[in-house]
């Protein structure tokens, strides 16, 4: 949309002043100057900047020139305040939101009232000012420094709304100031610079086929400033963020809605995510198999190709949970019709129920698009459950699922129902991002608002009817938006299988993670290309250090499938991840709770540490251990920052101070380190979390110069996150409380130690 801020057929209107307020009931409306996006000159120099202009309507006596339009402020609670304006005095109907978990209400938090030149409102975290002449917005913290303010300068871009000379719509730019030094984060899950001044985002979700284009598979319309406070544009339309990039100290997004609903986050980066989950709601806890590694390919084709993969992880020792089955398990590859080949697939129910008592789960893809050839397409026509034409015609070539349609989510849950009674564990939710854009759907929009929307009703779709079904919160999903979140898994698109595309990937798990996407997910090795075992041997380690691992993409990918060095060197990370479990487990937990990523950002547990706002290759997984993964072939250590504190080398129990370091790597290709005054529960090695004993943990811990450490544990019988602590007592650690009251085992060591 950003284009139509900068066509000069356009008509701009900029908001001048408060025409009337409510202090009380803080509502009112805000008038607005009516200007064109005009030519300018300056030494010969061409340029363009808004202008007054007349109206240009007929009769003048009903149309305004300069329009006085709606404009209110709430406050949802004492962190987060909404703004709402109109760009015209017709209101759009109400209705419940996909995106928020419940509609907001007024929590009486915020007190204030008129002050000299306009309003002012504060609460424990920050106040608000309006002026009203001109109009401004200003947002504080509670010790009164300003965070940011809305910009109405004519300089472009700045806050307005356009209409359209083509079709009268309208849409806003929500302008806001950056502050030197000032950085923004967010946006979803993009493979740009995480710290996204000086870029443009396009807020439209995408078939990015790769992670090294600025399009996105999961774009959310949320940021967050390492000045504390984030914004949450609650709306579905497209949008343009254009942070720095046109002018370095504006940050401006463009909205294709013809009304602003605009949310703002006050506090530190835990608070301001964690206020952001409470409104579009926070991920589920998955079940405990889907932590365990899911083996896959493209694809698996048959039934005693499926039960060899099966038996060759057990022989060869590589622990394993679930067994992904990609486009290959229909009777015509990619011609999703819900049911098993009968040609490849001897007895289906069989193979699942025998894999399920070796410690298998079994995932299947599948998507929402239909071709003609389907032998489901002339039921999806008739039946009037596809996305229609702009014209209101039936789609001739592909028939895409409209899942506005309730008609629609009934035939498509009853298919996929039929598979999870089979036991099938989780259904892979793969596309969703090309939901027609000038289509029709059957909530009566069109694919401007459900477009974005497409991944979200999609994904709500199979993870009802899977937690219907199995009582788990589990899908395996690639397209997203604000509130896909509460579906979790999601895994980050089609990476190639180079060491750039790794990295791009973690800066796109990180970002999507400070919009509140607790677990997701990456291809190991790498999805599309030839395999480069070097990649694939640096790529292993990340993966098995994310909140869920999956071994995915063009063959070859089985780790028996290469040398012996290769084999021994994923079973190590494998093993180490499995014996991680308790500390996975229980970070997963505190994720769902508080809305945190598994894959942090430093920056957010350390946000006082200039240094870690600087750092885009480097993670903590979850509180407590710091992962820097290798992004060169052949490289054996690399430098790593380090927020303030001691940490300890997981694999050498080498003592780093914080700042700049050069690590070397462990017989696993990473540094890991654990930061000083924590429990690490560990538990004994088992070929499936089936298997595990949680009646038995070993607490690792690396204690602080006081000599103390914590940690939480969760067990998957359920109960609440239990704390533990540990203390030096003579040589070794002791517990300071049990809270499991002698049901669980404890083995007490030291992070290095041979005990």
């Amino acid at each position: 949309v950003s284009g139509d801020f900068v066509d000069p057929a356009n008509t701009y209107f900029l908001p001048d002043q408060l025409a009337d307020f409510d202090p009380e009931k803080r509502t009112g409306h805000l008038r607005w100057t009516r200007s064109r996006y005009g030519a300018a000159m300056n030494f010969n120099n061409m340029g363009a900047r808004f202008e007054p202009v007349k109206a240009n309507e007929w009769p003048t006596t009903i149309y305004a020139a300069d329009p006085e339009l709606p404009f209110s402020i709430e406050f949802v609670s004492a962190t987060t305040l909404r703004i709402r304006m109109q760009s015209s005095a017709t209101a759009k109907p109400k209705s419940a939101s996909l995106m928020l978990v419940r509609e907001p209400v007024d929590d009486h938090s915020w007190q204030g009232g008129p002050v000299e030149g306009g309003y002012e409102y504060k609460s424990a975290a920050g106040s608000v000012i309006i002026r009203q002449k001109p109009w401004v917005i200003e947002i504080r913290d509670a010790s009164g420094k300003l965070l940011t303010e809305t910009v109405t300068s004519r300089d472009d871009p700045p806050f307005c709304f356009v209409r359209r000379s083509s079709d009268y719509s309208r849409s806003f730019s929500a302008t806001f100031s950056l502050a030197v030094g000032e950085k923004i984060f967010g946006g979803g899950e993009s493979f740009t610079r995480m710290d996204k001044r000086g870029q443009k985002l396009v807020l439209y979700t995408h078939d990015a086929l790769g992670v090294e284009r600025p399009q996105m598979y999961k774009p959310v319309p949320f940021l967050l400033s390492n000045r504390g406070y984030g914004m949450f544009i609650h709306s579905s339309s497209p949008m343009t963020g254009d942070i720095g990039c046109s002018n370095t100290s504006r940050n401006a997004v463009m909205v294709g809605d013809d009304e602003l609903d605009l949310f703002i986050f006050l506090g530190k980066p835990k608070e301001v995510i964690d206020a952001y989950t409470d409104l579009t709601g926070k991920a589920p806890l998955p079940p405990l198999w889907s932590f365990g590694l899911w083996m896959s390919r493209i694809t698996y084709k048959s039934e005693p190709e499926v039960r060899d993969v099966a038996a060759k992880l057990r022989a060869n020792r590589i622990p394993s949970d679930v067994i992904h089955l990609d486009t290959g398990w229909f009777e015509t590859d990619w011609l999703c019709d819900y049911q098993f080949s009968t040609s490849r697939f001897s007895n289906p129910q069989k193979m699942i129920d025998d894999l399920k008592g070796d410690g298998f789960h079994v995932s299947l893809w599948q998507l929402p698009y239909f071709v003609p050839k389907n032998r489901l397409f002339p039921e999806i026509l008739s039946e009037g459950l596809a996305v229609r034409d702009a014209k209101g015609n039936v789609p001739f070539e592909d028939a895409i699922l409209d899942f506005s349609n309730p008609k629609t989510v009934t035939w498509y849950q009853k298919n996929i129902g039929g598979l999870l009674r089979m036991g099938v564990g989780a259904i892979k939710t793969d596309f969703g991002e090309a939901a027609p854009p000038d289509g029709l759907y059957a909530s009566g929009g069109t694919g401007f608002y459900e477009h974005n929307l497409y991944p979200l009703r999609y994904q709500k779709a199979v993870a009802e009817v899977t937690r219907e079904v199995t009582g788990e919160n589990i899908i395996w999903a690639r397209a997203g938006w604000a509130g896909s979140q509460r579906y979790p898994v999601h895994w980050g698109g089609d990476a190639g299988k180079t060491l750039p595309a790794m990295a791009a990937t973690l800066r796109g798990g990180l970002s999507l993670g400070v919009c509140g996407f607790s677990f997701w997910s990456h291809d190991i090795g790498g999805f599309a290309g030839r395999t480069d075992v070097e990649v694939y041997r640096n790529w292993t380690p990340f993966g098995m250090l994310t909140s869920h691992s999956r071994v995915h993409g063009e063959p070859p990918k089985e780790p028996w499938t290469f040398d012996e060095k290769f084999l021994n060197e994923f079973r190590l990370a494998d093993e180490m991840r499995y014996k991680l479990m308790p500390y996975i487990f229980a970070q997963a937990k505190e994720c769902s709770e508080q809305g945190l990523p598994m894959l942090r950002a430093l920056w957010i547990e350390y946000p006082e540490d200039a240094g870690s706002w600087e750092v885009e290759d480097e993670y903590l997984f979850g509180s407590s251990i710091l992962v820097a993964p290798l992004f060169e072939k052949n490289a054996t250590g690399r430098d790593v920052y380090l927020p303030p504190g001691k940490w300890t080398d997981y694999q050498s129990a080498k003592i780093y101070a914080g700042g700049w370091q050069h690590i070397d790597a462990g017989a696993i290709p990473v540094i890991m380190l654990v930061r000083a005054g924590t429990i690490i529960p560990q538990i004994a090695l088992a070929q499936s979390t089936r298997d595990m004993d949680w009646m038995k943990l070993t607490l690792l811990t690396v204690p602080d110069d006081a000599g103390e450490a914590k940690g939480v544990v969760f067990l998957p019988t359920g109960g609440p996150i239990r704390k533990i602590a540990a203390t030096r007592k003579g040589a070794g650690f002791a517990l300071t409380n049990d809270p499991f009251a002698g049901k669980v085992s404890w083995t007490v060591t030291t992070l290095g130690s041979k005990e």
